[in-house]
């Protein structure tokens, strides 16, 4: 059994359009923000490998992605409307740090680039998914990158700091496709009633 999950994973991480089990369109969201966070991580596992010196380095700054300060607490949907801004933000980085990464060393075949390529597809669809589920007629969503390429962003001080700064972009990617999974568990149980997803 463990294998078999082992092996679906393995073909969900190969191919970003295999389509995500879940009967209710929440639930469909939470299962691929579930599966974005698992990529995300290991995406973040395999580049710490790939550059062990980031292990010996402290982790520097705040938050890349921001929305403001709120005093008061969301309720679910703004909640996941807040999410979605943020995954916004996290593609447009993530379009960056691929291009800059293809700029500086070209296109690369490894794990890691293969599983970069995944996470993008999988936040874009994650991105179509929750537009779907949140936009109203009061409300109209975006799907493409919140972020602009540009000096102050994109790490463009040499090749070291274009690895610390992507480095940074995967902790982004990791804290904001965590968000999202408890922001749509939370949605998933207001509308759906579902307590243990």
């Amino acid at each position: 059994m463990a294998e078999q999950q082992q092996q679906e994973e393995e073909e969900g991480m190969r191919s970003p359009n295999t389509p995500v089990p879940g009967g209710s369109p929440t639930g469909k969201a939470l299962s691929l923000a579930r599966l974005l966070q698992y990529e995300c991580s290991r995406l973040l596992q395999l580049y710490t490998e790939q550059e062990t010196f980031l292990s010996e380095l402290p982790a520097e700054g705040g938050r890349m992605v921001s929305l403001g300060s709120s005093t008061e607490e969301p309720d679910p949907e703004e909640a996941a409307r807040r999410m979605h801004a943020a995954l916004r933000q996290c593609l447009g980085l993530l379009h960056c740090a691929i291009a800059r990464a293809e700029e500086e060393w070209g296109e690369g075949e490894s794990d890691y680039e293969t599983l970069r390529y995944t996470v993008r597809i999988r936040l874009e669809h994650l991105l179509h998914t929750t537009k779907n589920l949140l936009q109203t007629d009061d409300v109209a969503l975006e799907v493409t990158p919140d972020i602009r390429c540009d000096e102050e962003t994109d790490g463009s001080g040499g090749a070291f700091q274009l690895k610390l700064w992507t480095h940074r972009v995967l902790l982004e990617l990791v804290h904001w496709a965590d968000h999202a999974t408890q922001a749509l568990h939370v949605l998933h149980t207001q509308r759906e009633g579902a307590q243990d997803v």
